[in-house]
């Protein structure tokens, strides 16, 4: 089997158990509860993929001394919240970070 058509094949596959549930699942099987809880996902799924992003290493471990990430989404966070621009927030955070890590 070669590679691309396994690549295919595999993409394919995802694709259908993901469309299935947006194809198979109406808006009007979800009551107003549901629609309530899970307006929450986006917000609970955001900080795990965010956390490790600025609080651990290369190797996993814990990295809270001479970490600039953590100052940056500091800076970033507080322009947000003034703001409430997302781009506004993104070039901040960006700029504050090469900033300590290029000429601090």
């Amino acid at each position: 089997m070669s590679n691309w058509f396994l690549i295919i094949y595999c993409g394919f596959i995802t694709f259908l158990t993901r469309f299935s549930m947006i194809a198979l699942l109406k808006k009007e099987m979800f009551n107003d509860r549901i629609r309530e809880v899970l307006s929450y996902v986006p917000s609970a799924i955001f900080p795990a993929i965010i956390f490790p992003a600025i609080f651990l290493d290369d190797l996993g471990i814990f990295q809270f001394e001479d970490n600039p990430k953590i100052l940056a989404a500091a800076v970033a966070m507080i322009i947000g919240i003034l703001s409430k621009n997302i781009i506004a927030t993104i070039f901040t955070g960006l700029a504050s970070y090469w900033f300590l890590i290029f000429v601090v």
